[in-house]
């Protein structure tokens, strides 16, 4: 009964994750705008989401096997550095920076609507659960 509780919470908390890690590199990237050279870091927030949830399609492995006593093993929600995608330039630029400053501040915004409406969903879903809880 607990695990079904926890099951649709742990949905919402793993896109909260993603969309914290999301905002990260939007935000890096803004700020490396007149870095020479740098070349702008993105994420595929769907595909991103299926392998945080275990629903990941092609066969790929959802979490890190920990073989060793010594491993350790991958936090909730953590993604390995290799699945993020490289933004391509919109326009040639002279010190070969990708970030285009339009494209950034217009996926910052939308990347912040959506972590507010992922944080809603979780207050509503405990909404929901203590007033069942109390017989509400």
């Amino acid at each position: 009964m607990l695990n079904r509780l926890t099951n649709s919470l742990d949905f919402h908390g793993q896109a909260l994750a993603l969309r914290s890690e999301r905002q990260r590199l939007l935000a890096s990237n803004i700020a490396n705008a007149d870095t020479p050279g740098y070349v702008a870091r993105d994420m595929d927030f769907a595909s991103a989401l299926r392998q945080a949830t275990g629903n990941a399609s092609g066969g790929l492995p959802s979490t890190l096997n920990t073989s060793t006593a010594g491993h350790i093993a991958a936090a909730t929600g953590a993604r390995a550095e290799p699945n993020l995608l490289y933004a391509s330039a919109s326009q040639t630029n002279l010190d070969r920076n990708s970030v285009d400053m339009d494209r950034e501040r217009a996926a910052f915004a939308d990347n912040s609507v959506k972590y507010e409406a992922t944080l809603r969903f979780i207050n509503g879903n405990v909404r929901t659960m203590l007033d069942a809880i109390k017989g509400q």
